[in-house]
């Protein structure tokens, strides 16, 4: 018996129930199936015009900068402008999702890597499940399609979001999750990114990097 399990028993046994009585389910089912809503700050609301210039404004905030493309195919293109504008190499990291494997990477002169990094990566790219308006933040779940790694090991992380991704808040995003998913097959991680990494934990001097990239670049795509 594991050290939970050991608790739960104590539980029980001290209110002298099982876990099986029907009315003490029935109360549990009726309380998780009619759960009150939290609130929800008003900033991130609106039409989608509003979300957008929401979702920049608080991005930008947060030292991430940001594009605008028309449509998926346009990706490449600003991908290879934001590396050769930052001096970075011609080379990108990316996982197994088919959005991004139906690019045109071959218009551009990149050098095109997939799977997880090695933490030898300068540059990656992944696509955001949804992202937040209130705040500026990306989502990002774990994956084939979008390793982890990809949002922690290389310097400079460019991630795509669909504008129909951008949601008002994070009670939206979670509720996108359990729509996408379904009960019990949550992806094993959940990424909230804002804003390249960054700490002052050290004489409080701001130091870009310190867990992560030192450049995000949001492309909003559509």
């Amino acid at each position: 018996m594991s050290a939970r399990e050991a608790i739960f028993a104590n539980v029980r046994r001290s209110l002298g129930v099982t876990g099986s009585e029907e009315p003490r389910r029935f109360e549990v089912e009726a309380r998780l199936a009619k759960a009150p809503a939290g609130v929800v700050p008003k900033r991130g609301q609106g039409d989608d015009e509003a979300r957008i210039a929401t979702f920049k404004a608080e991005a930008e905030r947060a030292a991430a900068t940001l594009a605008e493309v028309a449509t998926l195919a346009e990706v490449p293109g600003e991908a290879a402008r934001f590396l050769r504008e930052n001096n970075a190499p011609a080379s990108l990291r990316m996982g197994a999702d088919k959005r991004l494997a139906a690019m045109p990477w071959d218009e551009t002169s990149l050098e095109v890597l997939h799977g997880p990094s090695d933490g030898h990566d300068l540059n990656a790219l992944s696509v955001a499940f949804a992202a937040v308006a209130e705040t500026g933040t990306i989502a990002l779940v774990s994956g084939a399609d979008n390793p982890t790694t990809l949002n922690f090991l290389p310097d400079n992380q460019i991630v795509v979001v669909r504008r129909e991704d951008v949601l008002a808040d994070y009670e939206s995003v979670f509720l996108r999750l359990r729509e996408a998913y379904g009960k019990g097959r949550a992806p094993r991680t959940v990424n909230f990114v804002t804003g390249p990494s960054r700490s002052a934990d050290i004489e409080q001097t701001l130091l870009l990097g310190a867990h992560g990239p030192r450049r995000l670049h949001i492309v909003i795509a559509g």
